[in-house]
């Protein structure tokens, strides 16, 4: 049976969840694996692992409770390997980084930022810098309405305005927020969003940079602005090439236990 890894800890952690309950239905018992001074937070894997939300949450659960009063590493939902052997051998092989990790992201945590348009506001923004678009409505509007040719060319014309405001909002997002925060990590875009950002945040900066978030939002209203946080700093774990034993799964769904939200 397949062994699922949640995350990595330093193996002295008192708050890693011996016992807790994992993914699966029924869910899986957690168990710990120490090797060294780390230790890996794990299961036995379900045969049928798909993304599904329970197990998302399920996840995200385990390393909220392993992560209560220390860091943990986490894994991407869909980190499997072939055994314990095969995770103490990662543990082993991988010390150095993985201790390195943990002391680079002690004390901070992860904010993920997407960002979409409030289509009427972001519209009335377009038409208002580009005039040649806005002489063409009001022409196409006095001549009651155009013919359709003409209004397909409109039609294309504002939309690839609008596809450039999306760019240039999504790199005005990043540049206002990047200095409030540790480091920042663009996410692949999804259907809806003009930008997706993770930003590692420090503890104690925290509300600046939600205060920052807040800034654009009132300087930029065209802006629909979502932040879920704080999270494990899955986008800034950097692990090394995997070897052959440990797969992550991921890769083929998709998936992180960011998309339960």
């Amino acid at each position: 049976m397949s062994i699922y890894v949640y995350g990595i800890a330093e193996a002295g952690s008192s708050s890693l969840p011996e016992q807790a309950d994992g993914i699966g239905d029924p869910p899986r018992p957690v168990r710990i694996l120490r090797e060294g001074d780390l230790a890996a937070i794990v299961s036995d894997a379900p045969e049928d692992l798909r993304p599904k939300r329970r197990d998302l949450l399920a996840h995200q659960h385990v390393l909220a409770q392993a992560g209560s009063s220390g860091l943990v590493l986490p894994m991407r939902f869909g980190s499997l390997a072939q055994d314990d052997a095969a995770v103490t051998a990662v543990l082993a092989e991988r010390a150095a980084h993985y201790v390195q990790r943990l002391r680079d992201l002690a004390g901070t945590a992860e904010y993920n930022v997407k960002a979409s348009h409030h289509e009427e506001a972001a519209l009335h923004l377009v038409l208002a810098q580009n005039e040649a678009i806005h002489a063409l409505v009001k022409e196409t509007r006095q001549a009651g309405g155009g013919s359709q040719q003409e209004k397909l060319e409109l039609g294309e014309m504002v939309a690839t305005a609008m596809q450039a405001q999306e760019r240039r909002d999504a790199a005005l997002l990043q540049q206002e927020l990047q200095p409030a925060a540790e480091a920042v990590s663009v996410g692949q875009q999804s259907t809806g969003w003009l930008a997706n950002l993770s930003f590692l945040v420090d503890s104690d900066h925290i509300d600046p940079f939600l205060a920052a978030v807040d800034q654009v939002r009132g300087d930029h209203p065209h802006l629909n602005i979502q932040v879920n946080g704080p999270l494990p700093p899955y986008s800034f774990v950097e692990p090394p090439p995997q070897p052959p034993d440990l797969s992550d799964t991921s890769h083929a769904t998709g998936q992180t236990p960011t998309s339960a939200r």
